[in-house]
C-alpha cells in the first residue's frame, strides 16, 4: 500500500467507525492531469449522500492538518456501489448467498474468471455455483488464489 493510502487509512478509519460505517477501500490515482483520492464507505443497509458528505468534511479537515499529499487533488467519498469490491475474508463471509465475480492468479479447473452465486466460504475456500452451457456446476476456489473479487450484478 502506498504511503499516502496508509496515512489516509489511519485518518479515515476512525471517522468511519465513529459513524458506524466501514471503510471499504481507498484509491489514490492520477487520471489525465488530475489526482483523485477516493474513499469508499458502506454499512449494512447502504450509505446516503449525507453520510458521504459528513465523512468528506471530517476527513478533509484531518487531511489539511496532516498534509500527506503535496499537490492539488480531488477528494471523493462515496458508496462502493452495487458491484463493491471484496477485499477481506470478512467481505466474502458477508457475500455468501450473493452473486460474485472472482479472478484467480492461476487457472482452477481450466478457468481464471468465475461469475456466479457464492454458496459458501469455509476454511478459506470459496464455493461458487456457476452456470455453464445451461448447466450448474460448483467450483472450489482457495482464498489465497484470488487476485480480485467483487459483488456482481448478473442479468
Amino acid at each position: 500500500m502506498s504511503k499516502v493510502k496508509e496515512i489516509v487509512r489511519g485518518l479515515a478509519e476512525p471517522i468511519a467507525e465513529e459513524m458506524g460505517l466501514e471503510l471499504v477501500d481507498i484509491e489514490y490515482v492520477k487520471e489525465g492531469k488530475n489526482w483523485f483520492l477516493r474513499i469508499y464507505i458502506d454499512k449494512e443497509d447502504g450509505v446516503d449522500i449525507e453520510e458521504c458528505s459528513i465523512v468528506s468534511e471530517k476527513l478533509s479537515q484531518k487531511l489539511d492538518e496532516a498534509d500527506p499529499i503535496p499537490h492539488h487533488y480531488y477528494l471523493e467519498v462515496s458508496s462502493p456501489g452495487a458491484e463493491r469490491p471484496l477485499k477481506k475474508e470478512r467481505d466474502y463471509e458477508r457475500a455468501v448467498g450473493k452473486n460474485v465475480w472472482i479472478k484467480t492468479y492461476e487457472p482452477i479447473g481450466g478457468g481464471r474468471i468465475f461469475e456466479g452465486r457464492l454458496t459458501g466460504f469455509s476454511d478459506r475456500i470459496l464455493t461458487v455455483e456457476i452456470r455453464e452451457n445451461g448447466k450448474t456446476k460448483t467450483v472450489q476456489i482457495p482464498y489465497d488464489k484470488i487476485a480480485s473479487g467483487r459483488l456482481a450484478v448478473i442479468f
